[in-house]
């Protein structure tokens, strides 16, 4: 396999009528074979309008719908690579990440929007009969097929070049790792400006030649539909949606019987939880990645989620890891340390930006900023970021432990711990928590943490919250919750 679109032309022979794409949005069903004809003609489109090996193009929507497939996957056809804009920014900001990575051509659906001197394409205007041929010059496993635009701990957009082996390497560990078949249906609704969009589920089963539901954006009634209605076998989402989930009357009557296996990713399960989906039959394998770094790097099987709770497993067999000390030795078992990743599933590069990758890709390993520790079975745990780790009476906090910690509280579902300034000990935790509505002081959570944690590390502030503020991708809003802590103290 040369180019990695290959893949795609295969299915297309190999499946030919089977429903590759079912998009919510149009409510049209797509073969693999009519996939790769709809591709081929994109392809068509883009050339015509000057698009040709190694060009960007850049693309705004604000839903997860079908373009979104079908265009990337049009850009491996002619060389080009394809990146996804986050549309969840204001226009301006939008506008400074399109200037600053000079695209070939934008692409929208409908009017322009931004205020930008890039060629503009409206795919409402394309009649794609009229596009039949072009000059194919696919994407090789060393050129960049996909960008995604990460801001990181400095604010500043980074484009995170994906490479065709890069791709690939994910999509068959993915694969084999989690024993997904062709006969898997997974239902989308992660953003496509994020990895988890493609590289969770969606390359990977169609790679495989499996089935992908494409939904505009998260919702509980449309994911017990889907699974009802559409038999979903495979699921992908974060702590928050599934505890949303559970949290609806209507997870006690949704018909399960089609679903294999949930996935998880961006935080770990709580006990609690996944008990209550244990109770319906309903299992959950975690993992855990990164932009730069593919999304699938560790996997905690299901038969494992609660004897190793908190813990993001084992590396997958393509990820070599290591965990260091400041001083970049290596730690022991159960001592904490930076996560470094290194292996053909990491990324090429930040586009236009070398600095910024030198100093995070140093001696073949990425270093990922994540405070991690592994067990003596070889379990890894995230005890959180380097940034997000305080000072405390001279002594290290790590919040994600604390976080775990304060989650096996029975009527705690979800926990999220800040640093606030203290005249004392410099900084003390404050931690935001979910609970089932009762109202718990600081006091009560101290008394049950005493057991559990060094009293340094017990949060000196506690709020209670119905919700917590999320981000696009479904995680948590830590800075916004830093926010209202620092203005309730």
């Amino acid at each position: 396999m040369s180019h990695w679109i290959d893949f795609l032309e295969k299915n297309a022979h190999v499946y030919d009528d089977k429903v590759a794409i079912i998009d919510q949005e149009t409510n049209r069903r797509l073969t693999y074979a009519e996939l790769n004809r709809e591709v081929d003609q994109w392809a068509a489109v883009l050339s015509h309008h000057g698009v040709s090996k190694d060009d960007p193009i850049a693309f705004l929507n604000t839903t997860n719908c079908l373009l979104h497939v079908t265009l990337m996957l049009a850009c491996s056809k002619i060389g080009a690579f394809f990146v996804p804009l986050n549309f969840r920014l204001s226009n301006p900001e939008i506008e400074n990440v399109v200037k600053a990575l000079g695209p070939k051509l934008y692409v929208g659906v409908g009017e322009k929007v931004l205020n930008v001197d890039v060629p503009y394409l409206d795919t409402k205007q394309v009649n794609l009969n009229e596009y039949t041929s072009y000059p194919e010059n696919k994407s090789t496993l060393d050129d960049t097929i996909l960008m995604l635009y990460t801001s990181g701990s400095t604010g500043v957009p980074k484009g995170v070049m994906f490479h065709g082996n890069m791709l690939l390497t994910n999509q068959i560990e993915t694969c084999k790792g989690w024993g997904l078949t062709p006969d898997d249906i997974t239902l989308v609704e992660t953003p496509f400006f994020h990895t988890g969009g493609y590289n969770v589920l969606l390359l990977p089963l169609l790679y495989l030649g499996g089935t992908a539901i494409l939904a505009q954006s998260f919702n509980p009634d449309n994911v017990f539909n889907c699974i009802e209605k559409e038999k979903v076998s495979v699921y992908f989402g974060v702590p928050t949606m599934f505890q949303m989930l559970l949290e609806k009357p209507r997870f006690n009557e949704c018909d399960f019987s089609s679903i294999r296996f949930f996935v998880s990713g961006g935080a770990a399960c709580s006990i609690p939880m996944i008990e209550e989906y244990q109770k319906k039959g309903l299992m959950f394998k975690q993992g855990f990645g990164l932009t730069e770094v593919g999304p699938n790097c560790f996997l905690l099987d299901e038969k494992d989620a609660i004897k190793k709770a908190g813990s993001i497993g084992r590396p997958m067999p393509h990820s070599r890891v290591r965990v260091i000390n400041k001083e970049g030795k290596d730690v022991a078992a159960n001592e904490a340390g930076e996560l470094l990743l290194a292996g053909p599933h990491v990324c090429v590069g930040y586009y236009k930006n070398p600095k910024a990758f030198e100093e995070t890709f140093k001696d073949n390993y990425f270093y990922t900023g994540d405070l991690v520790r592994f067990d003596n079975d070889g379990f890894f745990y995230v005890v959180g970021r380097i940034k997000d780790m305080y000072i405390s009476g001279g002594e290290n906090v790590y919040p994600g432990e604390v976080e775990k910690q304060i989650t096996t509280h029975p009527k705690i579902s979800e926990a999220v711990v800040v640093s606030v300034p203290n005249e004392k000990w410099g900084e003390v935790g404050f931690a935001f928590l979910k609970t089932d509505g009762e109202n718990l002081s600081s006091e009560t959570l101290r008394e049950y943490l005493n057991p559990l944690l060094s009293r340094y590390k017990h949060p000196q502030h506690v709020y209670c919250m119905k919700e917590f503020p999320l981000l696009p991708n479904g995680k948590v809003d830590r800075k916004e919750l830093k926010k209202k802590a620092l203005e309730l103290v």
